[in-house]
């Protein structure tokens, strides 16, 4: 399923993450020191890579956790059909649909031809950047 395990003290802000099966970006992190039972502990605070919602998670330093593997490739837009986009893959020349991106920034940018990075994480395709 595209992931891999590492624990959470290992974790950074600016890593990844995955919190109740939606791959997230780290943006918090805060450990509290060890008590007089048990290990420390780690408070993370994500934002959602395809939701942008912000989750949090609450867990021993030690304990292990899924890390999504983001595979980033290049390609073309083919096609603008509203709320979706048609994008060749510029290595395999698949063709797919993608949703179109909702931040502003990369609204603007998006026309026919254009060049586009994005990225696959946990089968699912989303937009990061127009070249």
């Amino acid at each position: 399923m595209g992931v891999q395990y590492t624990t959470v003290g290992d974790l950074k802000v600016g890593s990844y993450v995955v919190i109740d099966g939606e791959p997230c970006r780290v943006v918090e992190i805060s450990k509290a020191k060890t008590g007089k039972h048990g290990s420390a502990k780690a408070n993370i605070v994500a934002i959602g890579l395809f939701t942008n919602q912000k989750r949090t998670l609450m867990a021993p330093v030690d304990q292990q956790v899924e890390v999504p593997i983001i595979e980033k490739h290049v390609g073309q837009i083919l096609a603008d059909k509203g709320d979706s986009i048609t994008i060749m893959d510029m290595e395999t020349y698949e063709t797919f649909d993608i949703e179109k991106p909702t931040e502003a920034e990369l609204a603007d940018k998006i026309r026919p031809g254009a060049e586009v990075e994005y990225w696959e994480v946990m089968g699912r395709k989303k937009i990061v950047r127009v070249k």
